[in-house]
């Protein structure tokens, strides 16, 4: 299972036609809209749900310094199977989503100089969509993010509720 999780997760989708019902995919000659961090500001919190067959945490800080930071971790039976670690940042007058990988042990799955990295795409009242991924505010105490992973260009729904501090 891991190893079949590991295929799937490390290789998000970067190039390609890819169809999703809530995903969109950058395009060059469009480029990416203006944006702040005060634009995706309702994503800050501590996030919990089931995915994957597993459960996931994910926790976003507020904006400062040009970035909002995350991390996410993903536990099957209780054991943590991976983590990813980024941000959003806010540079040349637009949002970008990076982000790594790193096993149980900490080890990183991309090179050391490397990240993934998902440009703006487009955002509406409730929604953000960066480069095969999109942050949906439900509500004030539930988001959903879809992602589309390269290998089988499958759309897959991350359903969170707020943890209460």
């Amino acid at each position: 299972m891991l190893k079949h999780l590991f295929s799937i997760l490390l290789l998000l989708s970067l190039s390609g036609k890819i169809i999703g019902q809530n995903t969109l995919t950058y395009n060059d000659e469009k480029g990416s809209p203006k944006a702040t961090l005060q634009d995706v500001k309702w994503i800050s919190g501590t996030w919990r749900g089931e995915a994957m067959g597993g459960t996931c945490e994910e926790f976003w800080d507020q904006p400062s310094g040009n970035t909002m930071l995350f991390c996410f971790k993903f536990l099957e039976n209780d054991k943590v199977i991976f983590y990813e670690l980024g941000h959003i940042i806010e540079a040349d007058n637009t949002l970008f989503l990076e982000l790594k990988h790193f096993g149980p042990d900490l080890k990183g799955w991309e090179k050391a100089d490397e990240k993934q990295t998902f440009r703006l795409v487009k955002q509406d009242e409730n929604r953000v969509y960066f480069d095969r991924f999109t942050f949906e505010k439900v509500s004030d105490n539930e988001i959903n993010i879809y992602v589309v992973f390269e290998k089988s260009g499958e759309e897959m729904l991350f359903n969170y509720k707020r943890e209460k501090s």
